[in-house]
């Protein structure tokens, strides 16, 4: 089960760079606005079940797992903003490589907090990072329109990397439906409010934008985001993240067919680098427990 949701997490993830750069670009769709209905959707699908299904998984959350919730899906919203616009300012390769960092910014933000890494994480860590500049090469920064579309990209893979820690300590006693119900309904109200202050519609558009955002919803937040969030309830945030590594890769080689960007010389060497560096992380993990013993069972 979880290598199944682990596919369907990276195949949904490594979609949203495309598909996101395809609406933006044919669409009159703003950016805030695929935010805001991909996570209300989302919010819809995955909480009306579970809560007509089990209810009391929402009418049991502690304050503590909600608090968590809370602080995910404000992360995800502001990610969500990051990474849409350096999409418009940047390459989906380089947008996506500079996101999918995120596990070196949990590695750090666990180190903060106490937590010391094996040799197999900080190795991992770095023959994964080889890869992701054997992909990206030296497109990064490349003109000062570029240079902040990195920018943002990587605020997009701290706020990334937050939402992944809040998320696995928020599904240590709640089921993936309640987490993605309660996270995606914070993350869209934030949005929300963003779309207010900064008077960008949320309606009116072209039927191929709508279009655009089902396509997104499904692929992207439903397929994608929630296998993920379901991982982090059964494997440490760490691990999830660098499999996240390999949305790069399969972000890249989608760009190519569907938007016709170049596809990076570097592209499967780099995506052996990071396959090896996940292997190295993950037999470091050979005998820990991944997941608190109360983890809810889906």
């Amino acid at each position: 089960m979880n290598a199944l949701m682990a596919t369907l997490g990276i195949l949904g993830v490594s979609a949203s760079g495309p598909l996101v750069s395809a609406t933006l670009a044919g669409t009159t769709v703003g950016a805030i606005a695929i935010a805001f209905w991909r996570n209300a959707i989302a919010a819809v699908v995955m909480g009306a079940p579970e809560l007509a299904r089990r209810p009391q998984s929402f009418t049991q959350v502690n304050r503590r797992s909600l608090a968590w919730s809370a602080v995910a899906g404000v992360a995800l919203a502001f990610h969500f903003v990051c990474f849409f616009y350096s999409l418009e300012l940047t390459s989906v390769a380089a947008s996506t490589a500079l996101v999918c960092l995120q596990s070196a910014w949990i590695a750090i933000i666990q180190l903060f907090r106490g937590t010391r890494h094996s040799w197999h994480v900080l190795v991992g860590l770095g023959v994964s990072f080889l890869g992701v500049v054997a992909i990206t090469g030296f497109d990064m920064g490349s003109s000062p329109q570029a240079l902040w579309g990195d920018i943002l990209a990587i605020l997009g893979g701290i706020l990334a990397g937050i939402y992944t820690l809040a998320g696995s300590k928020a599904r240590e006693n709640m089921t993936t439906g309640a987490y993605t119900g309660i996270c995606y309904t914070f993350c869209a109200a934030v949005v929300l409010i963003m779309a207010l202050f900064s008077q960008q519609p949320l309606v009116g558009f072209e039927f191929n934008g709508w279009l655009g955002i089902l396509a997104i919803t499904v692929a992207a937040q439903l397929l994608g985001h929630t296998s993920l969030n379901y991982l982090v309830g059964h494997m440490s945030a760490l691990v999830v993240s660098m499999l996240i590594l390999l949305e790069i890769p399969g972000a890249a080689i989608l760009a190519a067919v569907f938007l016709h960007e170049v596809l990076p010389a570097g592209t499967y060497a780099g995506l052996a680098l990071i396959i090896a560096g996940l292997a190295i992380v993950i037999s470091g993990q050979r005998g820990k427990r991944e997941k608190l013993s109360e983890a809810p069972v889906d």
